[in-house]
């Protein structure tokens, strides 16, 4: 007898993963002497430049009382609250001066410290370094830095909130599935477009990768390269915590994008969304044209995010079917992966034993 298929059923966690660099602002956001707020893991954030440019991240909470530090005063160094004027050195954030001791106390100012972060700008983006709880670390490996393939290219920045877990918002991202019917349009797709698509996958660290491949051919964006008459190639990867990759090749011509589902409280995420290419460089509206095109689609997935909102309120289940729905089911995997191997200390056992193919219609 024929055994009944049964969908797997996840429940995602709301856990948001520590140990990772994360965007948490745009670059042009802080400059000056102002003190910026943002959020990130549920963690509320201050931030600002130093008076040599350096971007800083500290936790807007001042030790002492616990107001929040981004209403206090930034002189390019050190913050100072606004309550009881303690001030606190904006890279390191140790304590430099309680106002309100007498001379010759013997509390050791230089032992208060306010919880800050590692900050660095890369690819119009400020990240911070949101280490696990309680760890120190001295030197973070290095922030994401998006690929680019030559000295000359345009890029473009887009972003939209989401009001889902973190969870909801990557699978999601990953999904292969809905185009021709959330992004419907004559520059991308439509219901008529579906066919049957085979790819290959494969195990990277921390994630997984669709090998080089060429591009679907009822996506009208990818028709437009032929005009350089040069085979085209993609290759999309996704890895932990919450990064997509895509790179198209044509010859010398390229496209390289980033999207990431940046977690900003247990439901709430953003998609963070950057892209660089030295396609129709030559053409003077490319860079605003794109933006337009590419609002409108994130903006897709936005209001399809804001509708299922509504049903993720009652806590439902998810069934996950095979294999429009197996990349999913590896975040998950991958997630749980790493968890345990923070709690018992050892390396991370990748659940994904080897290149696998799968197939879908979209």
């Amino acid at each position: 007898m024929e055994q009944e298929y049964s969908p797997a059923v996840e429940t995602p966690g709301s856990e948001m993963l520590r140990g990772f660099w994360y965007p948490a602002l745009r670059s042009r956001e802080l400059h000056g002497r102002r003190l910026h707020k943002s959020m990130l893991l549920g963690v509320p954030l201050v931030m600002g430049r130093e008076a040599e440019g350096r971007p800083f991240a500290m936790r807007d909470s001042c030790p002492h009382r616990g107001i929040p530090l981004s209403y206090g005063h930034f002189d390019g160094k050190e913050v100072e609250c606004s309550y009881h004027g303690w001030r606190f050195d904006a890279r390191s954030g140790q304590c430099k001066e309680i106002p309100s001791l007498m001379p010759g106390s013997k509390l050791r100012v230089d032992k208060i410290y306010a919880t800050h972060f590692h900050a660095e700008d890369q690819d119009g983006y400020v990240w911070v370094y949101m280490a696990e709880a309680g760890v120190k670390v001295d030197t973070p490996p290095p922030a994401p830095r998006l690929a680019v393939f030559s000295d000359r290219y345009k890029i473009a920045h887009l972003a939209a909130p989401l009001p889902v877990s973190v969870d909801h918002g990557i699978i999601g991202l990953m999904d292969p599935a809905h185009g021709p019917f959330v992004h419907q349009a004559w520059w991308w797709r439509s219901r008529r477009s579906i066919q049957e698509k085979e790819k290959t996958f494969e195990p990277v660290p921390n994630g997984f990768r669709i090998v080089a491949h060429s591009p679907s051919a009822n996506s009208a964006a990818y028709k437009l390269l032929g005009v350089y008459g040069k085979p085209i190639t993609t290759t999309i990867e996704f890895v932990l915590p919450n990064m997509r990759f895509e790179q198209i090749h044509c010859g010398d011509y390229w496209f390289s994008s980033r999207t990431t589902v940046t977690p900003i409280t247990p439901n709430e995420c953003r998609i963070d969304f950057c892209a660089a290419w030295n396609v129709f460089r030559w053409f003077p509206l490319m860079a605003p044209i794109f933006r337009m095109f590419g609002k409108r689609f994130i903006g897709q997935d936005q209001r399809t995010m804001v509708q299922q909102s509504e049903g993720l309120k009652y806590n439902p289940a998810l069934m996950l079917v095979d294999d429009a729905d197996r990349p999913a089911k590896w975040y998950f995997q991958l997630k749980r992966a790493y968890l345990e191997s923070r709690r018992k200390g050892g390396e991370m056992q990748h659940p994904i034993p080897g290149r696998v193919t799968l197939h879908w219609r979209s």
